[in-house]
């Protein structure tokens, strides 16, 4: 295809992102983009809210993406490929400088295919990496037909994308190493974490399937705690969307937890906090961060099970075990999470146990493994895309 030809006109920067969490990066990443180039800048693609504020016109409402439960996905399949058709034509139709895809790679790596196969000459941005790490690692080599630099979020990412033969790979920071103030403790949330009773978060998870799977094995652990004389004041923090289905759930529990909402008193509960029971994801970086020791716990439908045993490729599953770099949380998938597993091991971590030292010493050490030094994620990916689209600068 032959590119168009360029004049001193704003350069068109292309960016999908279909999740929230995809939408927070493209708008902070637009934002340096704009600081960087001013006026000469214009943004198309698919964002939510976020991005839609930095004067993005999504292409769609991301929310159509939002779709639980494979029968569901199935369903719904001859959209989701309509919008990966749809998506691919604008971004040829745009010739835009650069393209940038942020997460969701069932959706934003097809239509980056797409692209590539249509008009070669348009750089491929690829922010934040798939978990090649952790299963499909095949996936890396085979980015490398169409992506031209990965933008990872995790520290161990360049090294295992480099032992993959995948695209070239450039740790650019993690969005919770801007918001550890919020996590951690001033002096007076100091001295209410070593005080008694300890508070115990409870964390189920985000989803709908994941509060489903975890909110009763949860409540029975903490009860059994309660029945061994361990104190605590139990807190569990939710999101708005899933307030009525937590609320609902903890109704059977014999220890009624305080529920919070919202993300700000998540934060505010965090600083205080003296242990957490987790569902392994994110948030278990979040607590390593924050400074909270945790037990952490997964369970899923038996299908979803079998398949992720025969294709996880690592010795966590925990994420902020993988970025300290050793198994110092302990964690209870499928089987082993169990009331009287979880029960014992959250009697280590709240008190003075080994167990409990050795993750307090591990996350004394996570401020460097994470450094990105004085530069925000956001200014270090900005700064990637711009080379790469400096670099792949097509004739005018």
């Amino acid at each position: 295809m032959q590119a168009r030809a360029r004049t001193n006109v704003a350069r068109t920067i292309f960016l999908i992102a279909t999740e929230e969490s995809g939408d927070r990066l493209g708008a902070n990443l637009m934002k340096v983009l704009r600081q960087r180039l001013g006026g000469a800048v214009r943004f198309e693609g698919v964002g939510g809210q976020s991005m839609a504020r930095e004067g993005l016109a999504s292409l769609f409402p991301i929310e159509r993406l939002s779709i639980i439960g494979l029968a569901a996905v199935v369903k719904q399949l001859p959209m989701i490929l309509r919008l990966i058709r749809e998506t691919a034509a604008a971004v040829t139709e745009a010739s835009p400088e650069i393209l940038v895809i942020i997460d969701s790679p069932d959706f934003t790596h097809r239509v980056a295919r797409r692209t590539r196969s249509r008009d070669p000459s348009i750089p491929i941005i690829d922010y934040v990496s798939p978990s090649v790490w952790a299963w499909r690692p095949g996936r890396a080599r085979a980015m490398r037909a169409y992506i031209d630099h990965v933008l990872a979020l995790l520290p161990f990412e360049p090294e295992e994308y480099r032992r993959l033969g995948g695209p070239p790979c450039s740790y650019v920071g993690h969005p919770l190493t801007e918001q550890i103030s919020m996590l951690r403790p001033d002096v007076e949330e100091q001295k209410r974490r070593n005080e008694q009773p300890p508070v115990l978060l409870v964390l189920p998870g985000s989803r709908r399937s994941e509060i489903r799977h975890h909110m009763a094995v949860f409540g029975q652990a903490v009860a059994r705690l309660q029945e061994q004389g361990v104190a605590f004041e139990l807190v569990l923090p939710t999101m708005p969307h899933l307030q009525e289905a937590v609320v609902d759930a903890v109704k059977t529990w014999p220890v009624q937890p305080q529920v919070v909402i919202g993300e700000q008193e998540k934060r505010a509960k965090f600083r205080i906090a003296h242990a957490a029971l987790a569902k392994s994801g994110t948030v278990t970086l979040e607590l390593a961060l924050a400074g909270v020791p945790m037990v952490t716990a997964y369970r899923t439908g038996a299908v979803e099970a079998w398949v992720l045993r025969r294709a996880i490729k690592v010795n966590s599953v925990i994420l902020a075990n993988l970025v300290i770099g050793e198994n110092v949380i302990p964690e209870f998938l499928q089987e082993d999470c169990t009331p009287e597993k979880l029960a014992a091991a959250l009697r280590d971590v709240l008190g003075d146990s080994e167990s409990r030292r050795r993750q307090l010493e591990a996350f004394a050490r996570i401020d460097q493994i994470m450094s990105t030094g004085n530069q925000p994620p956001s200014t270090r990916a900005a700064d990637i895309v711009l080379a790469t689209m400096w670099q792949a600068r097509r004739p005018s």
